[in-house]
């Protein structure tokens, strides 16, 4: 078994965006760990999701919106020697950190992520969840809700998150799998059901299977986004 180097720093980043009510125990969380920093990339808040972040004890940066924006202006504030990628809705396990240098520890492996475990209890979403792990086990393809992570001189010679209104987190995957192995720990993430909440289970999964099946069409991220957009509008309308 491959021991961790603890010497190795850890570079949380955190994109958020009006999360006061989540930011509180994800920080917590990311903060029971060794040789750590954690960053608030704030896309500009108004519900001070940033002040609050900042009587917590971490490094709060202001970056323009959008997801691979803010992770990349994090990612270019990190000293760590590891980067890793929280959403302000998920929790990482106990152990994240050795986990993650251990993984990282092992030949050709170049990235990695958790399993995801979705903080509700209906039945349904149980099968999400063996979808997705089974999706990221057999197909090495994360999405960014389980906690990318990787070598930071990895992130720049991949050259960070694309700039993508959507899709981001899937092309960034796509190119950090050309230049190796990305491993998928057992220990689950978890993550708020609130996206499924407020579209409905069966509505999120068919809309992010159209999302990737168009996306592979050459359809642009841009009219994507327009009409991921549109849909959670006409949802929360309804």
């Amino acid at each position: 078994m491959l021991s961790e180097n603890p010497n190795l720093k850890i570079s949380i980043i955190i994109p958020a965006l009006n999360e006061a009510p989540t930011i509180a125990p994800v920080i917590s969380t990311a903060r029971n760990a060794k040789n750590v920093e954690i960053i608030v990339a704030d896309g500009g808040s108004s519900d001070g999701t940033a002040s609050l972040a900042q009587s917590l004890g971490v490094r709060v940066i202001s970056t323009a919106p959008g997801r691979a924006t803010q992770m990349n202006a994090g990612a270019a504030s990190a000293t760590g020697d590891i980067l890793l990628f929280l959403h302000a809705d998920t929790l990482l396990p106990r152990g994240y950190d050795s986990g993650a240098r251990r993984a990282l520890a092992k030949p050709h492996t170049v990235g990695g992520a958790f399993e995801l475990k979705i903080d509700a209890r209906r039945l349904c979403l149980r099968l999400v969840e063996t979808g997705v792990n089974c999706r990221s086990n057999f197909l090495q393809m994360p999405y960014g809700d389980q906690a990318i992570f990787l070598y930071s001189a990895t992130f720049e010679k991949i050259g960070g998150f694309p700039d993508l209104p959507l899709m981001e987190d899937f092309e960034f995957v796509r190119r950090l799998k050309k230049q190796g192995h990305i491993v998928i720990l057992p220990q689950p993430v978890l993550t708020s059901d609130r996206r499924w909440q407020q579209l409905g289970v069966l509505k999120t999964t068919a809309i992010n299977q159209i999302v990737i099946i168009a996306y592979f069409l050459g359809v642009s991220p841009d009219r994507l986004a327009f009409w991921y957009r549109g849909q959670k509008k006409n949802s929360s309308e309804n």
